[in-house]
């Protein structure tokens, strides 16, 4: 299938399982997870209607976006973050998803402050408690948003998350459920710089179930663009 079919096909998903959620399809914002992918194929996505491009990767960002490749889209980070390279993302990536340490708040805040601008953040929760996996522990969210609400220069707009790797969706769906409940509960307090507007989780395998556990953004890169030649990377 073309990458407009398979937009064209994940976008049915969304709307299916948004309608049965009780939503509707437009409350359900699709990111393509652009990595790996050249500008080519990244503007095939975005003439497909692709209005969201998110990247994992600080200098592949950098390149496409030089080469025009999100041109009319929205242009988020959405991997792993070192402190050395916020400079490169700070006013030019939209929305950073992956914020995952105070340290790394307050990096973000400093560079938002050098350059005049107010950088939209969300939160990363570990919610399976992996030790591989970066994020804050769910039982930190609280005291992790409430630090965030003193920095000037960021805006929280929401959570994110990646469930461990399950065989079957539907095994996510009790991550998927504990991460909305603390995206509620988040909710209900009152935060200086602090809206929760995004909550962002489900990809390929699992976008559906977390769509029907109150996903409102959904990041999807292999149902878009076909499996990955993670062997054709140097």
């Amino acid at each position: 299938m073309s990458i407009a079919e398979n937009v064209k096909l994940v976008r049915e998903n969304i709307a299916a399982a948004a309608k049965a959620s009780g939503r509707r399809p437009e409350d359900i914002v699709l990111v393509a997870a652009t990595k790996m992918n050249d500008c080519a194929r990244v503007r095939e996505a975005v003439e497909a209607g692709i209005s969201h491009c998110g990247e994992n990767r600080v200098q592949e960002l950098q390149e496409k976006n030089a080469q025009g490749a999100y041109a009319g889209a929205h242009l988020q980070f959405i991997g792993h973050l070192q402190k050395n390279k916020v400079k490169y993302l700070v006013g030019v990536a939209e929305l950073i998803q992956s914020v995952d340490s105070i340290d790394l708040m307050e990096a973000i805040d400093k560079r938002a402050e050098a350059v005049g601008v107010v950088q939209d953040v969300l939160l990363e929760i570990n919610i399976g408690n992996e030790a591989a996996k970066s994020g804050f522990a769910p039982g930190d969210t609280a005291a992790a948003v409430e630090k965030a609400s003193h920095f000037a220069h960021i805006r929280v707009l929401g959570l994110m998350a990646i469930p461990p790797i399950c065989e079957n969706s539907d095994n996510n769906r009790p991550y998927f459920a504990r991460m909305r409940q603390l995206f509620i509960d988040i909710g209900a307090k009152k935060y200086d710089n602090v809206t929760m507007q995004i909550l962002s989780m489900g990809m390929t395998d699992d976008y559906t179930a977390a769509i029907s556990e109150g996903a409102n953004m959904v990041r999807v890169g292999t149902g878009i663009f076909g499996a990955r030649d993670y062997g054709a990377v140097k």
